[in-house]
């Protein structure tokens, strides 16, 4: 298992990132808000999991082990699969989820794409106190925290941004309609990158659930 990679960041996009570690340029999946901290130049350093299938190697990035702890027991709850553990974690910071969990709150679960009221009952049931406390300071339920964006402005009409809540399990319908709620008109400026339009998305996406 990888545990963590550290090295120059060799390019950033949407869902994942490149980090050159060892002379070799290692594809890293993670959440919007991990990746808005990453530039590119620049060093990292990241918690790591690697998903082993038949026919691939998926390497997952963390802001820390609290973060990639929460993502491998997400995936012992019947029907959660990576891609759909990380879309908690880009929806909800794990004392978030820590927190809808100890509440039963299948409100906040469902705000998730993907995850049902019976889904939710699932994770609440399979889950229980597994997840621990929630860590001194750490966030109650709600948006995983948004640090500082990564430097790429809007373009397009928000197109990379409604690509990648596509990608996290939105439809395009809902996922063209919550960046058409947070981000101006095509033409109008925005001096917001694509990372900060996408996290206001989620944001959106939450709420209207």
């Amino acid at each position: 298992m990888i545990a963590s990679v550290r090295g120059p960041v060799a390019s950033v996009r949407l869902d994942a990132a490149v980090v050159v570690t060892g002379g070799v340029g290692l594809l890293v999946h993670a959440t919007p808000a991990v990746l808005a901290t990453l530039r590119v130049g620049t060093e990292a350093e990241l918690a790591t999991s690697m998903v082993v299938r038949e026919d691939s190697l998926t390497l997952y990035g963390f802001a820390d082990d609290d973060e990639r702890a929460v993502f491998e027991m997400l995936q012992t709850v019947s029907g959660v699969g990576p891609r759909l553990a990380l879309a908690m974690l880009a929806v909800h910071a794990p004392d978030g989820l820590r927190a809808a969990v100890a509440a039963e709150d299948l409100t906040a679960l469902c705000r998730v794409p993907g995850i049902g009221r019976k889904g939710a009952q699932r994770l609440v049931l399979e889950l229980g106190d597994r997840l621990g406390p929630a860590r001194e300071g750490g966030a109650g339920a709600g948006p995983a925290p948004a640090p500082a964006p990564a430097a790429a402005p809007v373009a397009d009409g928000g197109g990379p941004v409604v690509e990648a809540l596509m990608g996290l399990g939105w439809t395009a319908r809902a996922a063209a309609e919550a960046v058409a709620a947070v981000a101006p008109d095509e033409g109008q400026e925005d001096d917001r990158d694509v990372a900060a339009v996408l996290r206001d998305a989620l944001r959106h996406l939450g709420r209207g659930r």
